[in-house]
């Protein structure tokens, strides 16, 4: 099937006139260019215009581009390969996929590396930036946090990673002539400031802010309700899946019975219950049944696709659509490519779906062709796939993952929302998300929803209703050692996610008494307090007994230095959002060598610190 001809989106053709502007010294000044673009928006073609202006008016002399993993490279190559565009802008140019070796472009217009291979390789990659007047295209920057300061240590590896990224990054940047910042999401699940970008001066109680007016800095936005205006991106029906799950719960006390639940995922509002439901659920008949719904919806749209064409069966065909499933971990995708393959004919199974982990060695060979050919049409993956994926064929995608932070989640939202150029109409596509129905991701649906997408988006306030605090990121890891029973589905709803038209602007309420927001923050911090209690004294992270909310109380008092009932309206609130980055379990040594807690303490190191140390 041939291709249409190529036409520029808006935020395309924004960049194209901004570019030219530079090129021309009209807007001389501009060093740093950011482009938050919703995801599967196009910004794969960003680094390609802006390129060819600046190459040839003689701005910069070559293009890097760093991308956030291995299996992005070749796809930044295609960009600047793809025939369509060459012809379209009248360029000639062509970068490589380099490794780590001397002189990475090779008599190219530039090289593709990525952010592991930078902090691998600094000295040589800063020596490039230095040597050459270089446009550095910084894709997916949210991976790179501002470094923390000199021996400060990160919580986890891949705290370590990112911060080992923006050390090596952060002089390469500092040396290009230009920067072309890209992103799908101006956010990081951590709150922290991504690097290279200018914030304002942090308030009290509030998150970083983007200081989208800095000198040198040009911002070009495209949020998701413009890409559906322009037909960029595909609407969105979500398959929300309710369940009951059963797990045991290890280290119950003597006379308790160990078997919890059964429980379900779509409660309300979010519970000590919630998580370990969850975890269940994907890795038990939950995952099946969930499984089930997206792979024969899957074969029943191929089968519709094939019809309409009149293709006979068995016949490979670009653009009949494709499943994308998302596991929690390595071993469950694993068991749920068994399980896919067993719905199958003997020998189709092994053709159609592919496995693409980290630990698996034929994993980007896997990735390529299920982007670039018309099988397999069944890929299971982890991790590697859920960002950056080209592949406009996917139009199922089975949400089987734990993680909820809402960068992460749109970012495996929009492998199901590119185009098809091989599918037909615009009118006739359509993105299928089957997921757990539990109150995070329906609090996300509720969001997206609202606020379409929006590229620069207020920090959100947590409902005060939740009886356990949502911790960032919520991460795939075993809730507290808990041992997954039995899981079902019970119950199947779609929800078409739509622009909503706007509304008239409802007028103000009048303004609140300051005693009475401070009653209600006051009342705010005292479930928050007591939600993390009840949820650690259920994951065993500390024993159970002794009031453990009356400790969490002290801690609180002496982390921040003032009690609650004394605290000012923004002391108030900077307690709040304290408490939403931060566990109380991890600061119980501030009230070692007190005598009121002294049986706690003790019993925190002889029995706490060496379960968490066995990982329990």
């Amino acid at each position: 099937m041939t291709r249409p001809a190529p036409s520029l989106r808006s935020h395309q053709r924004t960049l194209m006139a901004l570019v030219a502007a530079m090129a021309s010294g009209q807007a001389g000044h501009v060093q740093k260019i950011l482009a938050a673009v919703t995801p599967g928006g196009g910004k794969s073609l960003l680094p390609v215009i802006a390129a060819h202006t600046l190459i040839a008016a003689g701005r910069v002399d070559r293009v890097v581009w760093v991308v956030p993993r291995d299996s992005l490279r070749l796809q930044a190559e295609e960009a600047f390969a793809d025939p369509l565009w060459r012809a379209t802008f009248g360029h000639a140019l062509s970068v490589r996929a380099a490794d780590n070796e001397r002189d990475p472009a090779r008599g190219l217009a530039g090289y593709v590396t990525t952010y592991q291979a930078v902090a691998a390789a600094p000295a040589l990659h800063l020596a490039e930036a230095r040597a050459h007047r270089t446009l550095l295209v910084v894709d997916e920057v949210h991976h790179l946090p501002v470094p923390g300061r000199p021996g400060a240590e990160e919580s986890s590896t891949e705290e370590a990673e990112a911060g080992a990224w923006s050390r090596a990054m952060l002089p390469v940047m500092e040396a290009a002539e230009i920067g072309l910042f890209l992103s799908g999401t101006l956010e990081r699940a951590d709150g922290r400031r991504i690097l290279g970008l200018p914030y304002r001066p942090s308030a009290l109680g509030r998150g970083p802010e983007l200081e989208l007016e800095a000198p040198g800095l040009a911002v070009i936005g495209y949020s998701r309700s413009q890409a559906l205006a322009e037909r960029a991106v595909l609407p969105v029906t979500f398959g929300a899946i309710d369940g009951e799950a059963s797990w045991l719960e290890g280290g119950r006390i003597a006379g308790d019975s160990p078997r919890v639940g059964p429980h379900r995922l779509g409660a309300g509002s979010v519970r000590v219950t919630t998580r370990p439901a969850l975890f269940t659920a994907l890795r038990t008949g939950f995952a099946r049944d969930l499984l089930s719904e997206s792979f024969f919806a899957t074969k029943r749209l191929r089968a519709r696709r094939r019809l309409e064409r009149d293709l006979p069966a068995g016949e490979m065909a670009r653009g009949l659509g494709k499943l994308l499933v998302v596991a929690p971990d390595q071993a469950s995708a694993r068991a749920y490519l068994t399980t896919l393959r067993s719905w199958m004919p003997a020998g189709q199974g092994e053709r159609d779906v592919r496995l693409a982990t980290s630990g698996q060695g034929d994993a980007h060979a896997a990735l390529a062709a299920f982007r670039l050919t018309a099988e397999p049409a069944v890929l299971v993956t982890v991790a590697m796939a859920y960002e950056g994926l080209d592949a406009p064929e996917v139009a199922v995608v089975a949400a089987l993952t734990h993680i909820r932070s809402r960068p992460w989640l749109e970012q495996m939202l929009a492998r199901a929302t590119r185009v098809d150029p091989h599918a037909g109409p615009y009118e006739s596509q359509q993105a299928l998300i089957f997921h757990p129905d539990d109150p995070l991701f329906a609090r996300f649906r509720l969001e997206l929803e609202t606020e379409q997408g929006s590229s620069v988006r207020p920090k959100r306030e947590r409902p005060a209703t939740a009886l356990v605090p949502e911790r960032t990121p919520w991460r795939d890891e075993d809730p507290g050692g808990i041992t997954p029973l039995e899981s079902n589905a019970i119950g199947l709803r779609y929800a078409l996610l739509r622009p909503r038209l706007a509304e008239p602007a409802p007028m103000a309420p009048a303004p609140e008494p300051p005693s009475v927001t401070e009653r209600t923050l006051r009342q705010r911090l005292a479930v928050a307090v007591a939600s993390q209690a009840v949820e650690d004294e259920a994951s065993l992270r500390v024993p159970r007994g002794s009031n453990l909310a009356h400790r969490y109380n002290a801690v609180l008092k002496r982390v921040l230095g003032k009690g609650r009932a004394t605290m000012t309206l923004p002391e108030l609130e900077a307690a709040l959002a304290w408490l939403e980055r931060n566990r109380l379990s991890d600061h119980l040594d501030r009230l070692d060598g007190d005598t009121r807690y002294a049986w706690s303490a003790r019993q925190r190191r002889s029995r706490w610190l060496p379960e968490r140390a066995a990982g329990r």
